[in-house]
């Protein structure tokens, strides 16, 4: 089981929709209401997504030939780490998030910021991310987690 890691095309947007919402619709879902769920949802649409691939680094995980996970890089802030919920917890959001990390400091960032789900909570902190603070945008809980990036020294 391979994971490819590589940017996301104009061509991927359907795809890409079709894993965000299904994340966010069976995993989020457990820790929001329904009417956050289908706000965050409306915003994924293979229209909008399409239209996010030409204002960010958006990169997707290709398993078994899908796409099975993604994740985008806006400036300093990760945004949209989203993995297909039957792909989930098979290391390809933590291989997405490594490769989001690597971009960063290529382009001289020495810290991200993650606006992070209730749910996305723990896989932050277990990858050494830590609660600046929480947002809240009507029923919607958001916490913002940072993480200082540093350079491997060379072998």
């Amino acid at each position: 089981m391979e994971i490819v890691i590589r940017r996301a095309r104009s061509e991927d947007a359907a795809a890409i929709s079709r894993v965000i919402i299904s994340a966010v619709r069976e995993s989020n879902g457990q820790d929001y209401p329904a009417s956050v769920i289908e706000s965050v949802v409306s915003h994924f649409t293979p229209e909008r997504v399409a239209q996010l691939l030409d204002e960010r680094l958006a990169l997707v995980a290709i398993l078994d030939d899908e796409i099975a996970g993604t994740a985008a890089l806006d400036g300093n802030s990760v945004r949209s780490v989203f993995i297909a919920p039957q792909q989930q917890r098979k290391g390809i959001g933590q291989a997405l998030m490594a490769r989001i990390e690597e971009t960063a400091l290529e382009r001289g960032i020495d810290a991200l910021l993650v606006p992070s789900s209730i749910t996305a909570e723990a896989f932050y902190t277990r990858l050494g991310y830590s609660i600046v603070r929480e947002q809240h945008h009507g029923e919607e809980r958001t916490i913002i987690m940072t993480k200082p990036l540093h350079r491997s020294p060379p072998l």
